[in-house]
């Protein structure tokens, strides 16, 4: 059997600095929880109205909440989030994707939630032309990113990590990425469903699981480069209609 997976172990090198810097900022905008907690209500809503309101039949659903409650979303929150599903007047939100780039040619994968893809278009041209940057035509940087599933979980001191990614590999497990005591486990974003249901099985209680853009051929950028991509990314990461932001930043 050919293994595709490996465990990688970010410690001190520049690359995961640079992985730190890129998680640290990013988690400290996704910390202001007048930000968060739109973002995840719409989430919950648009997986409610597509696939059902109860989310033991509705795995979408079911990660939508995990999320919501990783990030400490009050229960009533959530409830009303699924209830507004089920409303008459219930927006009609569509996922579109803008690609574009920012400064220092960094390259930027936007993608949205809206119920109005013409405000939304012209905010994202928006945010990257104030910053030197523009939008590039669609599917121009598809090629330039991966798609994943990805699964993150606290390291514990019975895990045994090679026992693990080898009862993971039948549901798509790729690689598993430590990173101080904290273990991101990456899959094919089709196989998002049954690492889901690996992970559950296993009783491993995962804080965060999304589909993830990668990039795959990831670049280096000076700090003084970073915080001046990090202006860009703040405005549009506060923008309600954007749910997921990547980059090709090493």
């Amino acid at each position: 059997m050919g293994c595709a997976y490996y465990i990688r172990v970010l410690k001190h090198s520049t690359m995961g600095r640079a992985f730190e810097y890129r998680r640290a900022a990013k988690e400290k905008r996704w910390d202001k929880m007048s930000r968060i907690f739109p973002k995840l209500a719409k989430a919950i809503t648009m997986a409610a109205k597509e696939g059902g309101t109860d989310p033991d039949m509705n795995a979408a659903l079911r990660t939508a909440i995990q999320n919501a409650k990783a990030q400490n979303m009050p229960k009533d929150n959530i409830e009303a989030a699924i209830k507004r599903s089920e409303g008459k007047d219930a927006a009609e939100y569509s996922e579109v994707n803008y690609e574009g780039k920012g400064p220092h040619g960094v390259l930027v994968f936007v993608e949205c939630a809206t119920d109005n893809s013409v405000r939304t278009v012209a905010n994202v041209k928006h945010y990257f032309t104030k910053a030197g940057g523009a939008l590039v035509p669609n599917g121009s940087l598809e090629f330039m990113f991966d798609r994943k599933a990805v699964f993150k979980f606290e390291k514990t001191e019975e895990t045994d990590l090679e026992e693990l990614e080898l009862e993971l590999i039948d549901a798509g497990l790729e690689e598993i990425i430590e990173n101080d005591g904290t273990l991101y486990a990456y899959a094919d974003y089709t196989n998002f469903g049954t690492m889901s249901e690996a992970l559950e099985a296993k009783g491993i209680e995962v804080e965060k699981a999304k589909l993830q853009r990668i990039p795959n051929a990831p670049v280096e950028f000076s700090e003084e480069q970073l915080e001046e991509i990090e202006k860009m990314l703040d405005r549009m990461e506060e923008d309600d209609d954007v749910q997921a932001v990547y980059t090709n930043i090493a």
